[in-house]
């Protein structure tokens, strides 16, 4: 099982866009959907799908967050994941245009796909439901990355504190390690000299990157894009609850914030498979339990799911 899922908040759309995504990408598809009743916004639908064999999941639970460019996914477009040795740099640049264009249909351009500096072929888009992707053609000489990779932008007061945010996260969880670091330069960003201007890492297996943003935004992280943690048992739970929740008012159903203001939700593992096996009085005491709480509790949550 995937360690670490992005979770994507949407008003009612989340159904619609999974399947949309599974149709743009490769190797994607919708695996499950359940519904549950009578939360604070009403019926809500939790969708679990693949984006090129990573594990997303989303909701349907009303108009509370809207999604920013503060955290995007780069998608690798690395020609040896494409076809025959003589024709995978076609493929690939064949394939980032392909994708482009169906996130553009009804999209906004935050960076025209182009040749960048850093790459031959890049492009950065707010698709039509606001969620930002950048899509990157990989120099295949380089060390191999997966092919979707979160991406965090630190603006605001946050600005300047990547660096010090992935050496935290570093710390926090395991089987990680670091990747590349490139910083700006004075002729980048004169204010922002010596700051993170792309850097990847590793945590848990699973790839992130993260970036100083070079120029002042409005926007900031929320709860649009959360990072769901699956934890063995009660005592993950307590120690990734412990870690990374820094503002007490934001703990909710799992849910925390950390003190770069990123959202985090610490989940029992098998609660996605109670929600994916269990019948329909299951789930409905499975949500009654676990709406009040804030931290979770994995004796309760099964005590109210086995109930006769």
């Amino acid at each position: 099982m995937q360690k670490i899922i992005p979770h994507l908040w949407f008003d009612k759309e989340a159904k619609e866009a999974a399947a949309f995504y599974a149709s743009v990408f490769p190797d994607s598809a919708v695996t499950h959907v359940t519904t549950l009743r009578d939360t604070p916004s009403g019926d809500a639908d939790v969708v679990t799908f693949n984006i090129w064999n990573q594990e997303f999941m989303a909701i349907s639970a009303g108009p509370l967050f809207k999604f920013n460019p503060s955290i995007s996914f780069m998608v690798n477009f690395d020609p040896l994941l494409f076809g025959a040795a003589a024709t995978r740099e076609k493929d690939a640049r064949e394939k980032i245009d392909e994708v482009w264009n169906k996130l553009a249909d009804g999209g906004t351009v935050l960076m025209p796909i182009d040749k960048y500096p850093f790459s031959e072929r890049y492009g950065w888009i707010q698709d039509k439901y606001g969620l930002s992707w950048q899509l990157i053609l990989t120099d295949p000489g380089g060390e191999p990355r997966p092919a979707i990779i979160p991406s965090l932008m630190f603006v605001g007061d946050k600005c300047g504190k990547a660096e010090e945010a992935i050496n935290f996260y570093l710390s926090v969880f395991r089987n990680q390690k670091m990747g590349g670091v490139f910083r700006y330069g004075k002729d980048q960003a004169p204010d922002r000299e010596g700051t993170i201007m792309f850097a990847d890492f590793m945590l848990e297996d699973m790839w992130f990157a993260a970036m100083d943003s070079a120029h002042d935004h409005k926007f900031n992280f929320n709860e649009a894009v959360s990072l769901m943690v699956n934890c063995a048992d009660q005592a993950g739970i307590d120690y990734y609850w412990q870690k990374l929740s820094a503002v007490p008012e934001s703990e909710q159903c799992g849910w925390v914030k950390d003190k770069y203001g990123v959202s985090w939700q610490i989940s029992p593992a098998v609660m996605e498979e109670m929600f994916r096996n269990g019948t329909r009085e299951q789930i409905d005491r499975l949500t009654e339990a676990f709406m009040p709480m804030k931290k979770l509790d994995i004796a309760k949550l099964i005590e109210a799911y086995r109930e006769k």
